[in-house]
């Protein structure tokens, strides 16, 4: 527990404001995504069904996932409320992106869906340690709760 706090507070102390911006895009990009797979549900089946990995799984429970995390996630992420949390269930996601969707084709080739799939990725991982920053919902809640003596 101590790593982790460690972490935290590193990440909390570390975070220059640029990088919020750069959180925000990711969390609007998320968002946009899970919108365009509510509007293409049959496409984002179509394309999970490609995987073998995931053809024991329920298809529609792990869609329905998706798009909530991406929805949900995205906004949380965007917004820097629960950054870390929303990023946490982001990256299986993501993970499986990489891994069981994206990756027929190779890294080699060019294959932008999994590139993109890898930057995301690594971004969630980022925001995962570094937090959410000084522009934030997080932030703006711990300084008023400091303000009030809570």
């Amino acid at each position: 527990m101590n790593l982790l706090y460690s972490i935290e507070k590193w990440g909390d102390t570390h975070h220059p404001k640029w990088l919020d911006f750069i959180r925000m895009l990711l969390g609007i990009f998320l968002f946009i995504r899970g919108v365009l797979f509510i509007n293409n549900m049959d496409q984002l089946s179509a394309l999970m069904t490609k995987s073998e990995f995931l053809g024991s799984m329920s298809l529609s429970v792990l869609a329905h996932y998706v798009v909530f995390a991406h929805i949900v996630g995205g906004a949380l992420v965007a917004f820097g409320l629960l950054t870390r949390l929303a990023c946490l269930v982001q990256i299986p996601v993501l993970l499986g992106a990489v891994f069981f969707v994206n990756s027929d084709s190779g890294l080699i080739s060019l294959n932008e869906g999994l590139w993109l799939s890898i930057l995301v990725l690594a971004l969630l991982i980022f925001f995962l340690v570094s937090g959410s920053g000084p522009i934030s919902v997080d932030e703006q809640m711990r300084r008023q709760a400091e303000s009030t003596g809570k």
